[in-house]
């Protein structure tokens, strides 16, 4: 019998089909199995339906095929080649062809062990598949929130202060199995549920090799073997003594895996378990790397006390760069941002609204990234990360001002470094007074002059409606009592919001 072709849809007990009242369907023949499911529906009248069944078909016919006089031969050919195409069981239409099930049908599909359903006159074909769909719809619904409420456990799970073993604990509890992390070198760090017999230990941890890259410096080196471990499989599952196992590789290459072995195997479990692959794969690589710890202390020393100088080392290097990135679509969440992060190298993110920020180690390379608009600040020291940040902001403003994917902020020296800092900064304060109170007017001001006085361009930048620029500008110019079309003036402002 050719293996099914599973759909994308939960599969359906037959008997649950048999069990609604409101069809009447009876078993007449074949076997009794709770553990006989149908994948779909399909009706067909033709006498070899062999060539139109994919597979788990519940198929209905009202005998139309039938020719007169047929013997048994002919009802035993039918049966067996819905059996040779996979049908999961065949439902015959009593009237208006036939007034009953015909016998040698009967001792067919018990020959051949294919349950057969007798389908009431009252009771449409029609009214069968929708019965299906339903009953797929309800599994698919509590399918959906066995999985939500698994991975919000999994998620508190590692947030406790023993995250891995919890994780484990969860993930078993969940699968009503084993649950096991085994390290580079294939030992097992943590494991909890119920732990199977040893024939099904071995194979687990059998399976777990399978999926295991090579770490070692000589499988690294070794000729076609991928940087990281690609190459192997991500994941890998078996049968062993009527246990299910599974292996998952966690990480990019760094040897840890997740191994679980469960009595059975349920719609969702594998979508669960990849779930706790990936906070298991964020846990140890936190653990491996002691990345995760250095930016914990650096955090803690900055919020004790210390300079952005004094943890720059624990950050992995002196100079940075600032990148402030806008995706295309919706607001990012903390996934999209840790992807954004991890695309540039760094885990140092932080979402702000619609807004990512990123610090970047400085000798690493920023380029575009496809659906987003990036800002990129010049490369500075720890001293001066906060004008970094500011840098940043400008650039993605004029980024998205004229629809360019990235936008750097220049290194060349300007003509306000010929002013010494005080002097520029108290200038500025003072011809900027009027403005101080309405944050909004400064800010407009900038982009507007930066972007030569376009409503349009400066509205895209600002996010507002071009009608609220004009008034925002015509209020600026009211307030410092000033011609903002004469570019001596445009200059003076200009100086002092960079400087402000």
């Amino acid at each position: 019998m050719p293996d099914p072709t599973v759909p994308p849809t939960p599969s359906v007990p037959l008997d649950a089909l048999l069990a609604r009242e409101d069809l009447g369907l009876r078993r007449i023949a074949g076997p009794d199995d709770p553990d006989l499911v149908v994948h779909w529906v399909h009706t067909s009248e033709m006498a070899d339906p062999y060539p139109y069944l994919l597979g788990g078909e519940l198929l209905l016919s009202a005998g139309v095929h039938i020719p007169d006089g047929a013997g048994p031969g002919y009802f035993d050919a039918y049966a067996s080649r819905i059996v040779a195409a996979g049908g999961a069981a065949l439902g015959f239409g009593v009237a208006p062809v036939h007034d009953t099930v015909p016998d040698a049908l009967v001792e067919a599909c018990a020959l051949h062990g294919l349950p057969l359903l007798e389908v009431p006159p009252r009771t449409t074909f029609s009214g069968v598949a929708r019965a299906v769909w339903r009953l797929m719809a309800q599994a698919r619904l509590a399918e959906l929130r066995r999985v939500t409420e698994a991975q919000q456990g999994l998620a508190a799970a590692a947030g406790r202060p023993d995250p891995v073993p919890s994780v484990l604990r969860r993930l078993a509890g969940r699968l009503d199995g084993w649950a096991v992390l085994y390290g580079p070198e294939g030992t097992r760090l943590a494991a909890a549920g119920r732990e199977p017999g040893e024939e099904v230990r071995l194979a687990l941890a059998g399976l777990a090799d399978v999926v295991r890259p090579d770490v070692s410096p000589a499988g690294r080196d070794r000729p076609g073997t991928a940087p990281g471990g690609t190459g192997r499989p991500a994941s890998a599952a078996d049968t062993v003594a009527g246990t299910r196992l599974t292996a998952y590789a966690l990480g990019a290459g760094r040897g840890f895996v997740l191994g679980v072995a469960a009595p059975r195997h349920e719609p969702g479990d594998h979508t669960i378990a990849s779930v706790a692959a990936v906070l298991l794969s964020l846990l140890t690589g936190e653990h491996q790397s002691g990345r995760g710890a250095a930016r914990s202390a650096a955090l803690v020393r900055l919020l004790l006390g210390s300079t952005p100088e004094d943890v720059a080392g624990l950050l992995g290097g002196q100079e940075w760069r600032v990148v402030h990135a806008r995706p295309d679509g919706p607001a990012p969440d903390h996934v999209a941002a840790s992807a954004l992060g991890a695309a540039l190298g760094s885990a140092l993110v932080d979402p702000d609204g619609r807004t990512v920020r990123v610090l970047v180690p400085g000798d690493r390379a920023v380029e575009a990234l496809p659906g987003w608009t990036l800002g990129v600040s010049a490369a500075v020291g720890p001293r001066e990360w906060p004008a970094a940040d500011t840098q940043a902001a400008r650039a993605l403003a004029r980024a998205r001002a004229t629809r360019a994917p990235l936008v750097r902020h220049g290194g060349r020296p300007a003509l306000t470094d010929l002013v010494k800092g005080p002097d520029a900064e108290a200038h500025a304060r003072a011809l900027l007074a009027p403005l101080a109170a309405v944050p909004a007017l400064p800010e407009t001001l900038r982009t507007w002059l930066s972007l030569h006085g376009s409503w349009d361009r400066t509205a895209v930048a600002l996010s507002v409606h071009r009608n609220t620029v004009r008034q925002r500008i015509a209020r600026c110019a009211a307030l410092l009592d000033a011609d903002l079309d004469d570019p001596d003036v445009r200059m003076e402002l200009w100086f002092a919001l960079r400087r402000g």
